[in-house]
């Protein structure tokens, strides 16, 4: 096949030298002149424009290439080189949207000039538009069809839409034509990208250390293996530092003699400190569901909040984050050099980073070291390596006693759960909608035990799928439902059957329910019982399924990757579900479903518990994050005191704690942050919400008057977008879920009405005060 598509290319380029050359625009269908052409010899022709092009081309004065380009298409739309330029001088200026449409426009005259696909679609994937970009990478293809690197584009687009079984076998196009050892390790990395989301999570790490070894200095295959060592059991804890390790023994030595002393930071230790939070994550995306919390609360007495985005698009929570933090700075398709700059330029005393090894990370930033003090935070469960990050923030359950020569960084473990859960991130105000509310368990209708799990699939190795398939022979009447990305495709769920079969599961008890964003959380309707994978456990998987009121089975493991649902139960008082081996395991299983009325009684009444742990406490957490974030900076300004004396320096420390400002005594008032930027105060934002409330009931009283209900008008509207503004800052806000009540009320949605008002009288009979340490 692939011979076949040079031959027909060859004779494409043929066919287009001699047709396109003459300036005829009916050449192609004036016979006589073809022959005329083919007689004489042939005159090459150039356009004086194009030397003035390649020159502002190749000296990348952007403004002045812009520029003649749009001349040359003034005079002549149909300017090869004036198209092929335009789109890549205004990207290199930074204006997407004009590059993307100049881009587009010039495809629909060239949709066949390889050199202007190539381009475009490697905008389309710097700014994540892959479902835009796939269709023209497949075009290219099929003009560059022995180019290695368009098939690998090919499947990096695919992955970010969830077409594994085709990023995979594009990967495999890449691999067998590549020339080069970049090729090959680029081609390396798709298919290891798509192998982990397969399942094949071995196969996976092998082929990041395969593109290691042939591109050492290429930071996303470190990066890859680490994240996927995370969920290999043949994995050792030791083995993962040491990866880490030797990340960054190639990234961080060149940049650790440049690192600024900021001798300048020194002063009053009790000063307002500038936080910076370092994240492509802001958006929608699980790491939002334990942040947002934090971003909203964290005490702005002592902290001014910097919110550094790495990722190109915005989406609604992207907006909702610019409305929590002080600050919100793009940093997205900057070199790490200028992104170290920027964030030094803003003075930050403490940069925490959100990441880790996972995608679009700014390690290779913080090795720069542009804050004084570093710290890194909830994206990833084990340590980055680097010595340019002080400190690892955690918890005391996650990372127990012993596990420090495990990471680089000092830990920072807090006395409480360090991340604040929000259930229905992407959707806040359907926390409160009647389809999210617990429902009985579903063994009640339908008369057996249904397991399951929502678990990326990535995690569910042949280990685990052989002890899900002993639990179900024990239990000849119960069901698997396993939910998860690629279920929708008829040949993946059979292969996917076919391999459960392999592990001793009947494919005829196992329920695939293809991941659909749109109904998170549905699933869990229709299950009985969570069964957690292993190693890497849950960790947004293990809060959702526990709010949703369904009991977990988790295996308790040593290392951080496998104690993240150890962590969660532990903090929820919910121990007895951990097992220490696969036999606890199915025994747990076995007695939570041995009684169906109790199951049902204990998850009818689990969420309540739930809300109320310090799962979902953002006053808990925040008073605790408050905390580590001072004593990081007296630590490092007593270091910076008295660098040789240990002893002075707790001394100092002491000192300034007992000098505390009473202004900082008690707990932060509570603020809700507008589009405007504006912060107010919560109860300022109580007295708009029942002003807006008053004047909404006042008119509709004088439509009711006039015969003339008309549709919701734009004052109900305001009270639903401040309301969930609130709710966002505090959730289970009792004034913004009245008001929410009052709007619904006045649109006949009763049953959402009902429902706001029973979660307002909740919220007011529950009152919780602070718990310090």
């Amino acid at each position: 096949m692939i011979k076949r598509l040079i031959f027909l290319e060859s004779c494409k380029t043929l066919r287009l030298a001699v047709v396109r050359k003459p300036d005829h625009p009916n050449y192609r269908n004036t016979p006589h002149l073809q022959e005329k052409h083919r007689m004489k010899p042939m005159v090459q022709h150039v356009d004086p424009i194009d030397a003035q092009l390649r020159a502002a081309h190749s000296a990348q004065d952007w403004r002045r290439l812009t520029q003649l380009c749009k001349q040359a298409l003034r005079k002549k739309g149909r300017h090869l080189l004036a198209h092929r330029y335009l789109g890549y001088s205004l990207k290199m200026q930074r204006q997407i949207e004009p590059a993307i449409q100049a881009f587009k426009q010039a495809a629909i005259y060239f949709p066949d000039d390889a050199e202007l696909l190539a381009n475009y679609t490697n905008l389309l994937l710097e700014q994540a538009r892959h479902l835009d970009a796939l269709p023209l990478l497949e075009q290219l293809c099929a003009l560059r069809p022995t180019d290695s690197s368009g098939w690998s584009k090919v499947a990096q687009s695919c992955y970010s839409i969830g077409l594994h079984e085709k990023g995979f076998g594009s990967a495999m196009v890449a691999y067998n034509l590549a020339k080069t050892d970049m090729e090959r390790a680029a081609a390396l990395t798709q298919r290891a990208i798509h192998r982990r989301e397969l399942g094949q999570i071995r196969d996976a790490v092998e082929d990041c250390t395969a593109a290691i070894a042939l591109t050492p200095t290429d930071p996303a295959n470190h990066t890859n293996r680490l994240l996927f060592m995370l969920g290999d059991p043949d994995t050792s804890a030791e083995q993962l530092a040491e990866a880490a390790r030797e990340y960054a023994s190639i990234f961080e030595p060149p940049h650790k003699p440049h690192w600024p002393t900021y001798a300048e930071r020194r002063g009053d230790p009790w000063r307002k400190l500038k936080i910076g939070f370092l994240s492509p994550d802001f958006r929608v995306h699980a790491v939002m569901c334990f942040a947002e919390g934090i971003l909203a609360q964290l005490d702005r007495r002592q902290f001014e909040v910097y919110a550094f985005h790495l990722y190109p698009k915005d989406d609604l929570v992207t907006e909702r984050v610019k409305c929590h933090v002080d600050h919100f700075i793009r940093l997205s398709g900057m070199s790490h050099d200028a992104q170290a700059e920027r964030i030094r330029s803003h003075e930050i005393d403490i940069l925490i980073d959100m990441t880790g090894h996972t995608g679009n990370n700014a390690l290779l930033t913080m090795v720069r070291k542009p804050a004084p003090v570093q710290v890194t935070w909830l994206g990833f469960v084990a340590t980055t390596g680097l010595t340019a990050i002080d400190y690892y923030l955690t918890d005391e359950i996650i990372t127990p006693p012993g596990v420090e020569p495990l990471f680089s960084e000092t830990l920072f473990r807090l006395p409480t759960y360090a991340g604040s859960y929000r259930a229905l991130s992407r959707n806040p105000l359907w926390r409160y909608q009647p389809l999210f509310a617990v429902r009985p368990t579903p063994a009640l209708r339908n008369g057996y035990i249904t397991f399951g799990s929502c678990n990326n699939l990535g995690k569910l190795t042949d280990d685990v799928l052989r002890l899900w398939g002993q639990l179900l022979q024990q239990m000849p009447t119960a069901r698997l439902l396993i939910e998860g990305k690629g279920f929708g495709k008829a040949e993946f769920a059979d292969s996917y059957r076919a391999r459960c079969a392999q592990q001793g599961i009947d494919p005829d008890r196992i329920d695939l329910i293809p991941l659909d964003t749109n109904k998170q959380y549905l699933a869990y309707h229709d299950i009985d019982i969570a069964l957690d994978p292993f190693p890497l456990t849950g960790g947004t998987t293990t809060c959702d399924v526990l709010w949703m009121g369904v009991p977990l089975v988790s295996m308790e493991g040593h290392s951080s990757p496998s104690r993240m649902s150890t962590d969660a139960l532990t903090h929820l008082g919910r121990t007895e579900w951990l097992a220490q081996t696969p036999e606890q395991y199915l025994a747990i299983a076995k007695d939570l479903a041995s009684d169906i009325e109790r199951l049902n009684t204990f998850r009818l009444g689990f969420r309540d518990e739930v809300e109320h742990s310090r799962l979902m406490r953002d006053d808990i957490v925040c008073h605790h994050f408050a905390e580590a974030l001072r004593t990081m900076w007296l630590r490092w300004q007593a270091q910076q005191d008295f660098p040789q004396d240990a002893q002075a320096r707790e001394r100092a420390i002491a000192t300034w704690n007992a000098a505390r400002p009473a202004a900082l005594d008690g707990p932060p008032p509570l603020q809700v942050g507008l589009p405007s930027g504006e912060k107010i105060l919560l109860t300022e934002a109580h007295q708009r919400l029942q002003n807006l409330v008053n004047r909404a009931l006042a008119n509709s009283k004088d439509r009711v008057a006039r015969s003339a209900p008309g549709p919701m008008n734009k004052q109900w509207i305001a009270i639903t977008e401040l309301a969930e503004l609130v709710l966002c800052a505090v959730p289970n806000d009792a004034v913004a879920l009245a008001c929410l009540a009052e709007v619904e009320h006045a649109h006949g949605h009763t049953d959402f009405a009902v429902t706001y008002l029973q979660y307002a009288t909740k919220a007011l009979q529950y009152t919780a005060p602070l718990v310090s340490h």
